[in-house]
Formats: structure tokens, sequence, C-alpha cells
């Protein structure tokens, strides 16, 4: 079994740095690193995370979409690691949507994301992949990716307004 790893929180520098490029994509470290990740998102109830949140520069995050306590419609996904992405085309419909982040305990906001974006990554096998996301998946992948630009979903909402609670999330969510 991998490693948990601590998640850095807000205030720790490493979240607001530029995460540097993986160049070497097969070596030990990294993979492990890919592991730990998946391991450590899965146990915080974490549909996504970045390495700068497990305090490392690299160009690196997982999406793990599933349904779980935080995000209980959330559709159900393989964990996949995705290595130096970025988005090469994306929608004009923007979408406000409910965002948490493992980074920022007890807190979420209403953040306005693309619904549909065209990415491009590489696997941990060093093989480029192209996919279209939609909706919550296009959304864990634009968050994700802000993370690698030293950018949090705090930064993203529109208004102070658009920030409550999780207590309050847990409330609105299921009234």
């Amino acid at each position: 079994m991998a490693e948990l790893l601590e998640i850095a929180k807000l205030g720790n520098p490493i979240l607001r740095q530029i995460a540097q490029p993986v160049s070497n994509i097969t070596d030990a470290t990294l993979q492990a690193l890919i592991d730990s990740s998946i391991e450590t998102a899965t146990a915080a109830n974490g549909v996504g995370i970045a390495a700068p949140q497990v305090s490392q520069s690299y160009r690196l995050f997982i999406v793990a979409s599933r349904p779980n306590p935080r995000y209980p419609d959330a559709p159900l996904m393989e964990a996949t690691a995705m290595i130096n992405p970025k988005i090469v085309a994306r929608s004009d419909e923007i979408v406000k949507g409910w965002e948490g982040c493992l980074s920022v305990p007890g807190v979420r906001g209403l953040v306005p994301r693309y619904r549909a974006i065209a990415v491009e990554y590489s696997d941990r096998y060093g093989n480029l992949q192209h996919q279209e996301l939609t909706d919550f998946v296009a959304r864990i992948f634009q968050h994700e990716l802000d993370h690698l630009n030293g950018i949090l979903f705090v930064d993203r909402v529109e208004s102070d307004r658009d920030l409550v609670t999780e207590e309050e999330y847990q409330r609105l969510i299921s009234s």
C-alpha cells in the first residue's frame, strides 16, 4: 500500500508557486508519488489532488471522481494521473459550481469554470493522452490545473458571498 502524504494547507507557500514540468515520467520516485497521491486523495474523500498539495512542485495531478461524503453525486471514474497537463480548447459556456479543496478545509465556494474542455496530458506510462471533459470532471481538471499555477479556488470566486462553510454547504445540498 502506498504511503499517505501530508496535505499542505492554505498559507503554505508551495500552494502559491508555479509547479515545475515533469521530465522523467518513468522515474521510480515520481511513480511512488502518483501512488501515494491516489491513496491520499482517496483517504481524504477528495476527487482530485495536485502534487503541490502534497508539497511536491511537479506539474502532476490526480483526477479521481467518485461518490463520497464530500461529493455524493460525483460520477465514478478510475483514478488517473495527469502529467504536464494543459487545456487545448474550451467551450464558451461558463457555469458556476460548488468546489471545496483538501488544502482549504471547511470552506466551499461557488466557482465559475468552463463547462467543457479539451485537454492533453501524459499518463503515468508516458503516453500522450487527449480527452474531452465536461461538467464535474472538467471542473476537477480546471481546479487541479489551477494548483499547478499557484491558484486556489478561493481566488476564483466572484464575491465573498459565494463562500460558505462546509456545514452550510452540506445543508444546502441536502435541502
